[in-house]
């Protein structure tokens, strides 16, 4: 199946939706899967939508994800360039081949000038609404003399162009997921295909497109469902192969309601702000609406590229768990090198106020022993800020009452005293230090087992479980202790 060819075919409107990475995560592994070609096209035909540095961001989004295209739009070296033997990729550079392909639309018959006013538009729908029907064109310019039309242009007047459906007639196509799909043409719309301002709607020039791009499946979110009937019939109309759909149901909230924004992260960048892996969160998505043959829920994008089909993909919209989300990057975190997590973490301790670039220059082995005694307990990176906070901070917030009871054991003065004589020994903490410190406290009080190290933990960290304290007694350094040492003194043993 070398001849499959699929494409993701966004607008550049701001932020990246988590649904259109999921959308296009699922062109690009099945066109792995197939051994076919994956295309980035844009549709930036409504200029009303346009924002600035969106493609830049789109393209930066995709790359994070590691969802990688093999020809369209490129960002190199700052310039946005296209590659590929179909181009141009990006719909605004199209408009000569949209006006040659309307014209032969009209030409056939398929196709009409309109020049109903926005009032009169307007005013049509509410008098349908009124009457209890489905808003849409009325057909009012359907059999305007194309003659006429023609000199109405001519002399200046605004127009569109509409497609022109025929009555009562059912347009059918299979869809991988839907099955067969039949809609009745009295239930659409003389839809516009090319605006007053000469750009073609998204109807017309994806049509087009999908035609002279050789696209062979088109996969897309199921709002698009009700307007594939027209597509199809434009295809019918030029004598064009249409493509075969896939249309991949809604990514809801917990609510079963589509993920919006109003319910918190809902793009790209949101999730990669707050520290999650882009692995990991592809590997997620792809389970949002598809389900493995196996139980197994994590993939390296190698397995779900082997592995994903339509055949599994459900009908239903596929919610997205942020905890079960938090739990897929957690895994990945555990598993992931300390290396390569210490340098993600370093942005997010550095706004935290914990570090600066002179300690990730000079004291980036200090840096790495902090993310190791936390990197277990994270789900996103970002929440290293809370984690770490222990370290950077004198007072004590104790877990629970079971912390406090631990810091009133009758032995507690003494390993506090013992520990305080010991760090009075040296300049600083260094490893031999941290890894000897426990055992001479105890040579020194004759305490061991639980009653020594569960209190000198709780002193520390506030905690009676976690890392290792090698590792925390490194991070802390002298001072740090010696602060915790007197907190505990005159917070819990004096009162």
């Amino acid at each position: 199946m070398s001849n499959i060819r699929v494409r993701f075919a966004p607008s550049p409107t701001g932020f990246v939706h988590i649904g259109s990475l999921r959308t296009a995560l699922y062109n690009y592994l099945f066109s792995k899967n197939n051994g076919g070609k994956y295309i980035l096209r844009i549709e930036d035909t409504d200029r009303t939508r346009f924002v600035e540095g969106a493609l830049e961001n789109l393209i930066d989004s995709m790359e994070w994800a590691g969802i990688t295209h093999d020809e369209g739009v490129f960002v190199e070296n700052g310039e946005i360039v296209e590659k590929g033997e179909y181009g141009p990729y990006t719909q605004s550079k199209r408009l000569d081949i949209y006006k040659k392909y309307i014209d032969i639309l009209i030409e056939k018959g398929y196709a009409y000038y309109c020049f109903c006013s926005k009032e009169r538009l307007d005013k049509v729908r509410e008098e349908q609404k009124r009457d209890g029907k489905i808003p849409k064109y009325d057909g009012y310019c359907r059999s305007l003399d194309k003659r006429e039309a023609e000199i109405r242009i001519a002399n200046g007047e605004d127009y569109v162009v509409r497609l022109k459906l025929p009555e009562n007639e059912n347009i059918v196509f299979d869809d991988l997921v839907r099955g067969k799909v039949t809609i009745n043409t009295n239930d659409m719309d003389d839809q516009v295909l090319m605006k007053s301002d000469g750009f073609p709607t998204y109807h017309f020039a994806v049509v087009v497109d999908d035609h002279l791009m050789n696209i062979s499946h088109v996969v897309r979110g199921e709002e698009w469902l009700p307007s594939t009937p027209k597509h199809v019939f434009m295809f019918q109309a030029f004598g064009w192969k249409a493509p075969t759909y896939v249309h991949l149901p809604t990514v809801l909230n917990k609510d079963k309601k589509k993920l919006s924004k109003r319910q918190g992260d809902v793009s790209v960048s949101d999730f990669k702000e707050k520290g999650y892996l882009p692995e990991a969160l592809v590997n997620y998505l792809a389970l949002v609406g598809w389900s493995p043959e196996s139980n197994k829920e994590i993939f390296s994008m190698n397995e779900l590229e082997k592995e994903f089909s339509f055949d599994r993909v459900s009908k239903t919209g596929g919610v997205f768990d942020i905890d079960k989300l938090n739990w897929i990057n957690g895994q990945y975190i555990r598993e992931e090198s300390l290396e390569r997590i210490t340098d993600l973490s370093i942005p997010f301790l550095k706004e935290a106020g914990y570090i600066d670039n002179n300690d990730v220059e000079n004291r980036y082995d200090w840096i790495k022993t902090l993310v190791s005694t936390v990197k277990e307990d994270l789900s996103y990176l970002s929440e290293i800020k809370e984690k770490a906070n222990i370290y950077f901070n004198y007072e004590i917030d104790l877990e629970d009452e079971k912390v406090l009871e631990t810091l009133k054991g009758e032995q507690v003065p003494l390993l506090l005293n013992a520990f305080r004589e010991e760090l009075d020994q040296i300049d600083e903490i260094d490893e031999e230090f941290s890894k000897t410190i426990i055992k001479k406290i105890q040579k020194k009080t004759k305490v061991k087992g639980k009653n020594l190290f569960m209190p000198i933990r709780a002193m520390l960290t506030g905690k009676l479980h976690g890392p290792e304290m090698v590792n925390i007694i490194l991070v802390l350094g002298k001072q740090n202790i010696l602060n915790r040492i007197e907190y505990v003194e005159n917070n819990v043993l004096n009162n």
